[in-house]
């Protein structure tokens, strides 16, 4: 299934026709994807062939360097058809717009990982739902490098993943307690993905658990250090590119829902309860794609920072509610009807749950907001 027309030139138009066309087909096995709880493997490889992959590398390295809202777009429009392979997908995408931004806006070294993602078609998982600002594994020094035993949980994608983009803590005896980043093949002697995923949404993704055993890293191989547990420069720059195609990932999942719900309610006689459910709806995902819409706006305008992460979480928490309302009220306003398994509502409404769990959940992103507005130490 070759998507691409190599004669055609590669607008935000043109990449949201690729992404259509592979929503129109990733549709008819999502819901089979979810009963069976299998990963997406099939939609993986229409993402290779039709170049999305790599198209956000800059063209200076390979890619066609898609731009991060374009890349928000193309996300938001699988997720109508398919919340686990927009979900999953997203995850890739983030490492790779990080790094091209890094390597863009500070010129950080990622030219090699970049060059390598678009020449080889590399799916990069991220263990980012594992580590945050406090890391987890440890990292043992040895002789050329690092022993690295972890655990990695919700590492989606893992099932296509070429490289785990990952972090370990190292005591070091100077610094103290250091997380360590790196990228583990997963061909790597030690690299095991263990069947774990299963769960009420989003059973598409593969997000099993990878464990690390006594695996080695060596030293030129870590691309970064910093203090565990404290914000840095390097999560300011994830915060503000990462959370908007991830979201956007939900957003699709959200309007997918709503246009069956409107499908299922223009068969039905007109009522005042319906009519004002509907309306309830449209605000609910209007609210959340303007949210969605300010994040996008942020990473294109602002410098990372406090400032610039509180105002991405802030639409974080915000789109991530107005989604979840929004599959909540479709599933009213489809009536019993979207209450079935077969309802591509009933599906949503559990996907969308995911929503909840990524970084910065609620109390978290309230706490930053209230830290910055009060002058208050980020870090606590």
């Amino acid at each position: 299934m070759n998507m691409l027309v190599a004669t055609e030139e590669k607008t935000p138009e043109y990449w949201y026709g690729i992404a259509d066309r592979i929503a129109a087909k990733i549709g008819e096995t999502a819901a089979a994807h979810d009963r069976d709880g299998s990963f997406v493997a099939e939609n993986y490889d229409l993402l290779r062939e039709s170049g999305l992959i790599g198209a956000a590398v800059p063209v200076e390295l390979g890619g066609d360097g898609m731009d991060h809202a374009t890349l928000c777009g193309v996300v938001r429009r699988i997720g109508r058809a398919c919340g686990s392979t927009a979900l999953a997908f997203s995850m890739h995408c983030h490492q790779v717009a990080v790094a091209a931004w890094r390597w863009q806006h500070t010129q950080a070294p990622t030219d090699g990982l970049l060059r390598r993602v678009a020449a080889e078609n590399l799916v990069l998982v991220s263990s980012g739902g594992s580590d945050w600002l406090q890391g987890a594994g440890t990292a043992t020094k040895v002789e050329g490098g690092f022993r690295i035993d972890a655990r990695k949980v919700f590492s989606s994608g893992c099932q296509a993943g070429s490289l785990l983009m990952t972090s370990a803590v190292y005591d070091d005896p100077e610094a103290g307690a250091t997380v360590l980043h790196f990228a583990i093949p997963f061909s790597a002697e030690g690299v095991t993905i263990l069947d774990t995923w299963d769960t009420m949404g989003m059973r598409g993704t593969g997000s099993h658990d990878v464990e690390l055993k006594a695996v080695f890293v060596a030293d030129a191989a870590v691309s970064g250090r910093r203090p565990q547990g404290k914000w840095h420069p390097l999560f300011h720059i994830i915060s503000m590119i990462a959370f908007p195609l991830i979201y956007s990932a939900y957003l699709g999942v959200a309007e997918g829902a709503r246009d069956a719900a409107l499908e299922m309610a223009r068969k039905k006689p007109a009522n005042a309860g319906l009519v004002s459910l509907t309306g309830e709806m449209q605000n609910a995902v209007w609210t959340a794609e303007t949210a969605l819409a300010a994040m996008i706006a942020t990473a294109a305008t602002a410098q990372p920072g406090p400032e610039t992460t509180s105002r991405v979480m802030t639409g974080r928490t915000v789109a991530g509610r107005a989604a979840i309302r929004t599959v909540e009220l479709a599933l009213e306003v489809g009536g019993g009807g979207a209450f079935y398994r077969k309802s591509p509502i009933e599906r949503a409404f559990r996907d969308i749950q995911g929503a909840r769990f990524h970084p910065l959940q609620e109390p978290a992103q309230l706490e930053l907001a209230g830290r910055l507005a009060l002058g208050l130490d980020i870090d606590g």
